[in-house]
């Protein structure tokens, strides 16, 4: 009877962890322009490997609602729906798929490197589409624009944070699988 409870709570408190990580993790920014650099995007690729994809999706959607009351969880420990519909908002909310997207390709191909990169490289790209739009209907800048400031300066730095995460995340989960406090696949 325990097992059972302690079953049907862990993906909820796993959850919870993994969005005060994010939390924790991501209003430490380093502002390059509109858009800064965040170890945030990291967490949320580790994301996956802890919680799989529907579970890891649901930490970072708790992580945006968070901000959006007005914890101070964004970059800069700025929070608010002010945020959320300004400029930047649209990454902001591409984080939920990016996370979603990304922990779905490890859930399916737990033992595929390449498609898990493909997977995180995908959902990267539904994030950024998802942001840049934002930034030019909100901002008023052309996509040329939009994109020379919100998305090319990050391609190498979100690259690099996948390789981490292909490195770290599989160690992370199987520890954890070790430990018995992951269901593993």
């Amino acid at each position: 009877m325990e097992q059972k409870a302690n079953s049907q709570i862990y993906p909820l408190v796993m959850t919870a962890v993994m969005a005060a990580v994010i939390s924790a993790v991501a209003p430490f920014a380093l502002p390059i322009g509109p858009i800064p650099i965040t170890l945030g995007t990291l967490v949320m690729y580790l994301a996956g490997y802890v919680l799989g994809g529907e579970r890891a999706g649901a930490a970072v959607l708790v992580y945006v609602l968070l901000g959006a009351v007005g914890v101070p969880v964004f970059n800069g420990f700025t929070g608010g729906l002010g945020v959320v519909a300004g400029p930047t908002g649209g990454y902001i909310v591409g984080f939920i798929p990016m996370a979603f997207l990304s922990g779905l390709c490890v859930e399916r191909f737990p033992k595929n490197r390449v498609l898990q990169l493909v997977g995180m490289v995908a959902a990267t790209a539904v994030l950024y589409a998802l942001g840049t739009a934002w930034f030019c209907l909100q901002a008023g800048k052309s996509l040329a624009a939009a994109l020379s400031v919100c998305v090319f300066p990050f391609i190498p730095g979100d690259l690099a944070k996948m390789a981490v995460a292909l490195i770290l995340g599989p160690m992370l989960r199987e520890r954890m699988v070790q430990a018995g406090i992951h269901a593993g696949k």
